[in-house]
């Protein structure tokens, strides 16, 4: 597929998000349902929550509406739109993009989670997970540290010092708020919210990552200890052939595709930020089992390490910004092309949305913003910043 195509599909995404406003469905909102409510017994149960989160998010039918769950914004959602615009701002710097990015900046602002140590974020839904229930609006890990490094993407183009601020600010709440797991040594992980103490390692390197971006700008010891001891701790676990399980919990030990590419980028990222280059073997090693063992020679993103299916939007999207990231685009852009001509041709609607899964007998076509617009909004920007087209 030609990148004048590739622009013209990304337009039609572009137009397709601002019909929606940029709000949407996601997978994991089955708990917004009115009717869920109706029974307080539900909300007590773990179990119910959980299959009730799951019909939801397993169906291929798109039942929310009926269930009374509005489409509204995720705030990890709009970190990612955010992080895009500044995409499409560095190639092309007009009034529409600075417009959009404005925008984002100003709602991310309005939603933040309050009451904690720094800024911070969470989901606009309750979220039951096997290891832990986070109600709406906890602040994670994971949307703190996305949205905090959009701000800080949107900060180097226009260089307000409030973006700066703001993310200094979330630091905060990873050093202060978070839950920490030690190591014989020292070294820790980072937990995924307030509420919890596992161990998922992506969550971690990304708590590592923004310590040692905003390390870059302010130079404070503690945001870069802090990340060094993160990293070490998370490198500590990877297996001998370059991967990591997604945690340390029994029902955490699946290989996937885009949360090793998290792994990845962020271990880059830290090493870039911080100049500590102690890593390079965890990263090349991690990256050669990636690239050889995620992705087909048709261009299908596998979503587990012995598995293809679920084929899930999330994974092509994660390559474009794992090889941008790396450093490695260029080397490796005739697969990226592939793998976003399969996906393009496969996985997007004529109306410019992008599925979210396709499985072995039948797929998901259910728009969700966050997961599936959202992550492939941004990684095409990347590669429309990556590329010669105009």
């Amino acid at each position: 597929m030609e990148d004048k195509m590739i622009k013209e599909r990304f337009d039609k995404l572009e137009e397709y998000c601002k019909s929606e406003a940029f709000k949407g469905y996601d997978p994991y909102d089955g708990l917004n349902s009115r009717f869920f409510d109706i029974i307080p017994l539900f909300r007590k149960s773990r179990i119910f929550k959980l299959a009730w989160i799951q019909f939801f998010k397993r169906s291929p039918v798109n039942f929310r509406k009926i269930a009374g769950i509005k489409k509204e914004y995720n705030p990890k959602a709009l970190g990612l739109f955010l992080s895009a615009y500044c995409n499409l701002y560095k190639k092309k710097p007009n009034q529409e993009n600075l417009t959009q990015i404005l925008f984002f900046i100003e709602e991310l602002k309005l939603c933040q989670s309050r009451g904690y140590s720094g800024t911070c974020w969470g989901y606009n839904f309750d979220w039951q997970a096997k290891a832990f229930f986070q109600p709406k609006n906890t602040p994670t890990i994971v949307a703190t540290t996305f949205i905090s490094n959009a701000l800080l993407d949107a900060f180097e183009i226009n260089g307000e010092e409030q973006l700066l601020d703001i993310a200094r600010s979330a630091c905060d709440f990873i050093i202060k708020d978070l839950n920490r797991t030690y190591d014989e040594k020292g070294n820790f992980a980072f937990s995924y919210s307030p509420l919890d103490k596992t161990v998922v390692f992506n969550a971690s390197l990304l708590g590592s990552r923004l310590l040692s971006r905003v390390y870059s700008f302010t130079h404070e010891n503690e945001l870069l200890e802090s990340a060094k001891k993160s990293v070490i701790f998370c490198c500590d676990y990877q297996k001998n052939d370059g991967s990591w399980s997604y945690g340390t919990l029994g029902f955490h030990q699946w290989i996937d595709n885009f949360h090793t590419g998290y792994n990845l980028e962020c271990i880059s990222d830290y090493m870039k930020y911080s100049g500590d280059n102690n890593f390079k073997d965890h990263l090349n090693i991690g990256f050669d089992y990636y690239i050889k063992t995620f992705f087909t020679h048709e261009g299908i993103s596998k979503y587990y390490n012995n598995s293809i299916y679920p084929i899930d939007i999330h994974a092509p999207a994660q390559v474009i910004i794992t090889l941008s990231k790396l450093g490695k685009f260029q080397e490796y852009k005739s697969l990226a092309k592939n793998i976003i001509s399969w996906t393009l041709e496969n996985m997007q609607s004529d109306k410019g949305y992008f599925f979210y899964q396709a499985n072995k007998y039948f797929p998901s076509r259910i728009p969700y913003m966050r997961w599936a617009q959202a992550w492939m909004f941004y990684a095409l920007s990347e590669y429309l910043l990556l590329t010669d087209n105009h």
